[in-house]
């Protein structure tokens, strides 16, 4: 591994290499390790996520030294340098029509893609469901028995290679027509309610206790999230602005299934 990710820095530094056989070979294995779930963009490694900048400057280079080609899927056709997945059976995933996965993106075994995209180097844990037109755009990470609800967009984040994806962390659950963009990350078992828009300047106001408490880029575990607003002076007045709004916490001791539903009732939250 340590070979590949040196050819693929060599020829991030120097794009002429791509010109060289061995070069490109190394970008191809690199975006078939993505397929197969073999490496990852991001990783949590001792709690923390670690972005593999060498595997984005992978997907970044593969786009230059693939050609364009016609597919055929059934009475669709497309024109595109990057492949789709196939073989659904055999990896033990669920494909609604007409649900489309990139090349290059992981879906593990157990999950559920209703009409839905996935792109490029984005990974799709077991038992997560992506909804009907829900979005998983490139490199963004999503755990193991996530819903995303339909129209859920979750932004793609290639470049700069160092910057951090999009990261929903495992038993989260993503109302309606929520968009997460920015590298803002989701950690485990939170819940956005419908319509919920976080960026990485959004302010996520904790407002469950005696005082506010803000975050910004991260939505702290087992939180229920609604849309929100705030008022912000501008020189033609007073208006209020979109923030998202932290109105309790799903509790840690109980089943993961039945605690989402306890929040839903609990905090009446639309999904």
């Amino acid at each position: 591994m340590e070979e590949l990710k040196k050819l693929i820095v060599e020829a991030w530094d120097n794009r002429d290499l791509l010109k060289d056989n061995k070069y490109k070979e190394a970008v191809r294995e690199t975006i078939d390790l993505l397929d197969k779930g073999k490496i990852r963009v991001a990783e949590k490694v001792n709690g923390e996520w670690i972005v593999n900048e060498w595997v984005k400057q992978a997907i970044l280079l593969y786009f230059p030294i693939q050609d364009m080609q016609v597919m055929e899927v059934g009475p669709f056709e497309y024109y595109d340098k990057i492949p789709l997945k196939k073989n659904w059976r055999e990896r033990g995933v669920r494909v609604v029509p007409p649900a489309t996965a990139r090349y290059g993106s992981y879906i593990e075994p157990g999950a559920i893609l209703m009409p839905s995209y996935v792109n490029i180097g984005a990974y799709v844990g077991s038992g997560t469901m992506v909804d009907t037109w829900a979005t998983v755009g490139s490199c963004a990470q999503v755990g193991k028995n996530v819903h995303l609800s339909g129209g859920v967009g979750l932004g793609g984040v290639l470049e700069p290679p160092s910057a951090r994806p999009v990261i929903i962390e495992d038993n989260c659950f993503i109302g309606s027509r929520c968009i997460i963009v920015e590298g803002v990350i989701v950690e485990e078992e939170a819940v956005l309610g419908a319509n919920v828009v976080i960026t990485a300047s959004t302010r996520i106001i904790d407002v469950s206790g005696d005082e506010p408490i803000e975050y910004r880029g991260r939505v702290p575990a087992r939180s229920v999230v609604v849309p929100g607003t705030i008022t912000k002076k501008f020189p033609a007045g007073e208006y209020g602005v979109q923030c998202a709004l932290i109105i309790g916490k799903r509790k840690e001791s109980t089943d993961k299934k039945t605690s989402l539903n306890e929040a839903l009732r609990e905090f009446n939250v639309s999904v």
